[in-house]
């Protein structure tokens, strides 16, 4: 019963779930190593507040404390949590924080990019946007992706405006920097050209 729940309910938004956790996960990694884990923690989620030591959490009940006494956070992002971070304590592990994440709009089914592509990246968009697609799936700075694609900083930002554009990337600024990440559309446009056989025609 549960393996057709999971076909039946789960599994056609697989794609979309793990594209958004893994954009999750790069924008998390990206804050740590560029603030450390004071920078994560002041960006985590707009329903929490960072004031050291105390990360304040908006939490739909009374208010508590939770005192990790040396044993560390784990923190959890939640495609199912809509409303509310949800903790999980127990005396004798480590807590869980369980934070739900912000959600892009849908991609609707009519968009050109929402069938499963099968033509290899640089014949789909050319080859500085097909290495621009590329770096943003770890996540990326427009200079970053200047630097990757050998373009100037003026020409990553127009390759990731129209990537954006087209529903591939979701850009959101983090500090002095603008961070791109995939879309659930653009990472399956990445798995699929991943998996396409190579060969046809070059774009020049």
């Amino acid at each position: 019963m549960l393996r057709a729940y999971h076909e039946a309910v789960l599994a056609p938004y697989e794609e979309q779930m793990r594209a958004r956790v893994d954009a999750e996960r790069s924008a998390g990694c990206r804050a740590l190593m560029d603030g450390g884990v004071e920078g994560m923690l002041a960006g985590l989620s707009p329903m929490t507040r960072w004031s050291r030591p105390v990360l304040h959490v908006k939490y739909p009940v009374e208010d508590r404390d939770l005192h990790l006494d040396g044993r560390g956070l784990t923190l959890v992002p939640s495609y199912f949590s809509w409303d509310a971070p949800v903790s999980l304590a127990a005396p004798e592990l480590q807590p869980v924080l369980c934070y739900p994440l912000l959600h892009e709009p849908a991609v609707p089914a009519s968009h050109p990019l929402a069938e499963s592509p099968s033509t290899p990246l640089t014949v789909l968009l050319g080859s500085s946007r097909a290495v621009a697609l590329r770096v943003i799936a770890a996540g990326a700075t427009t200079g970053e992706i200047a630097r990757a694609a050998g373009v100037s900083a003026s020409s990553a930002s127009r390759h990731a405006t129209a990537l954006r554009g087209a529903g591939l990337i979701t850009s959101h600024r983090n500090g002095p920097s603008v961070l791109h990440t995939l879309t659930p559309v653009g990472a399956a446009v990445l798995r699929a050209a991943t998996r396409a056989p190579s060969g046809g025609p070059a774009v020049r």
